[in-house]
Parts: C-alpha cells; structure tokens; sequence
C-alpha cells in the first residue's frame, strides 16, 4: 500500500488545503483533500484492468467550495432533510436554516462541513491504508447543540473496498446523522448517462415523501411499484413512470428501508455496469440508503474538463431516514451526551 500528500490550494485566509492519494497493490486509488474530508476519486479497474475514475469530483478547492451536488462530501451533523427546518429535543426546540423546498433544511445547510479544514492522519492498519479526517464542531454549529468531536475515516483495502467508519461524541444530548454524498458511474466519470446500470436494493418497503421529499411516516411496500429494485433492474426502467414521488422528485430521490437486522454490516445494494463489466456492493449498519440519480445537476464543471448532468451518475447515501427527528416511529438519530455514535459503509469494487 502506498500514499502521498500534494498541495490543494489555499484558503482565502492563506491556510494550504492538502490532497491525499491511497494506492493498493492493485493500482486501485482513492483521494481525498483536508477541505470537507471530500472524496476526490476513485480509481478501479474494469474487466480488462482498464483503471478509470468512477467518482464524480472537483479537480481544484474553489470548486469544492462552491460546487453545487455536494459532490464526495461528508455530510452532517445531519443527512438529508428536516421538515420545517426545526426539531424538539429534551423540551427545547432547535430551528435550523430553510434551504430546501418553502421550509426544510436539508444536509445541515448552508454552512456545510466541506468549507473547514479538517485534520488529517494517514496510519496502515491490517485492513489496508487508512486516511482520518477530524473536527471539532461548537455547540450551536449550524444551530445544533452539543459540543462535537467528529472523526470520518477511509480505508482502502487490499480486495479494492472503501471503508468508511464515521464516530462522534458530544456533550450534550444531539443528532449525529453522516453520509457520504458520492457520485458514482461505474462506466466513468465523464461517460455520461447511467440509466443502462442496473441496480439491486435490499428493500421491501420505502419512506413514501411528500412533494417536498419529506416523509409522511409512512412505510410503503415496493412491491408493484417503480421503488422496487429487491430483484436488479436497469436505472432507466422505471424512472419516468407515472407515479407521484418520482414526477416530484424528478427521479429517484428517496430513502429505502434497509432489510438487515439494526446495526448489523450486511449487503444492502448494488449497481452492474455491464459494458464495463465493473460491479459496487454497498455494505452499511445503518437503516436506511438514499438512492439518488442525480436528478439536479446541470451542466457542473467537474475534474479533467468534465461537464456533469442529470442522470449522469447516482448516489447510494447510507443514514437514518429524512426527518427521523420529527418522526418518533422512525430509528432515531439522537446521540445521547457522553455516548459515542459510530457506525461503518463499505463500497467494494469488483468486476463481472
């Protein structure tokens, strides 16, 4: 295993932003940079050993910073979307900024973790190479309380898997509520529509959203409907069908109810390109998984001249459901004062 450490950029203050490279025996490579903990790349071989780069990403910080899609980012202190961009907790209540829909927040917006240096250490552990990113985050950051001690780890492994372990403490009673918000296509970044991938989800039932994308409370059976991916269909199979939370969402946008037992590291998706021959498994412990087909971006300048758009990758974002904090019925996110909240997602490459 190897790595290396190259200049990223500065900050407007002049503090240097770092970029890291973890390389297996296998030529396989994952990089990252100090801003956000960002994921940069993922370079993985297809059936013929052809290395290309399946993650959509920013090739310099300015774009990193202002880029629109959260393209790689650690997501928090919370993923995805609380409805009325408020929430109760032990009595007080806790508003947060409307930056999604007429009044939701979505990803603990605007002032999103990627725009902070974050500390960096790179060990060898027996799983392979190991990069860690931490953070301190104040009580009151994006108006959530509790002193935070944050840590996201990558670690790239020998059979070319990205682990990614995330652990927080806080002093006080909060929501601790991770994702990665990483693009893939598995033909490669640039190539273009992803609607001839297949992909299988473990999942009987979904969070079935309102026009806003937040739950209802709802659990909804997959079955006969455009949400089931429980046996692998092609992306574009169904994702034009006429049915309310795809039209709204302008694709697949929605969280799945994962069917493994709760906190148990089990297979929970996969996507198949076939051309490629290039496969991702999605391993997580936690109860539900976004699947998103990037409906959203529209001509986003990405790495190496790229121009990225709709349906020209997807996202498996592993987390609590949407709005679990206004939803007693739902797993909850609450991470108690003095408790650790850790919890991992593996994505292992393989080819056909």
């Amino acid at each position: 295993m190897a790595w290396k450490k190259e200049g990223f950029g500065t900050l407007e203050n002049g503090a240097e932003i770092s970029k890291y490279t973890l390389t297996n025996e296998n030529g396989t490579a994952a990089a990252f940079t100090d801003l956000g903990g960002v994921w940069l790349e993922m370079k993985v071989p297809d059936k013929n050993g052809k290395l290309d780069d399946v993650l959509l990403g920013y090739d310099n910080a300015d774009r990193v910073l202002n880029g629109n899609g959260h393209l790689g980012e650690i997501v928090g202190r919370n993923a995805n979307r609380i409805g009325g961009a408020a929430f109760t907790l032990n009595g007080v209540t806790y508003a947060l900024v409307i930056n999604s829909g007429k009044a939701n927040n979505l990803h603990s917006g605007p002032d999103y973790y990627r725009n902070r240096l974050w500390d960096a250490d790179v060990e060898e552990t027996e799983l392979g190479t190991k990069i860690t990113f931490s953070l301190f985050s104040p009580d009151g950051d994006q108006n959530y309380p509790g002193n935070a001690e944050i840590a996201v780890s990558y670690t790239l492994t020998p059979d070319n898997s990205l682990r990614l372990d995330y652990t927080m403490t806080s002093d006080e009673d909060t929501i601790a509520n991770f994702t990665n918000h990483a693009y893939f296509n598995l033909a490669g970044h640039k190539a273009g529509t992803v609607l001839d991938q297949k992909v299988w989800i473990d999942a009987d039932t979904y969070t079935i959203p309102n026009e806003e994308s937040i739950p209802t409370g709802e659990l909804v059976p997959v079955k006969g409907t455009p949400m089931d991916f429980t046996n692998m269909k092609a992306i574009g199979q169904d994702i034009d069908a006429d049915y309310e939370p795809l039209i709204w969402a302008k694709g697949f946008d929605h969280n799945w109810v994962l069917n493994h037992q709760p906190g148990e590291l089990a297979l929970s998706a996969k996507a198949v390109d076939e051309a490629s021959g290039r496969v991702m498994e999605v391993y997580t412990d936690l109860p539900g998984i976004q699947f998103y087909t990037a409906n959203f971006l529209d001509k986003e300048p990405g790495k190496d001249g790229a121009v990225y758009d709709a349906r020209g990758a997807y996202c498996f974002e592993t987390q609590y459901f949407p709005d679990a904090i206004n939803k007693p019925q739902f797993p909850s996110p609450v991470l108690k004062a003095g408790e650790e909240y850790r919890t991992t997602t593996v994505y292992h490459f393989d080819v056909i």
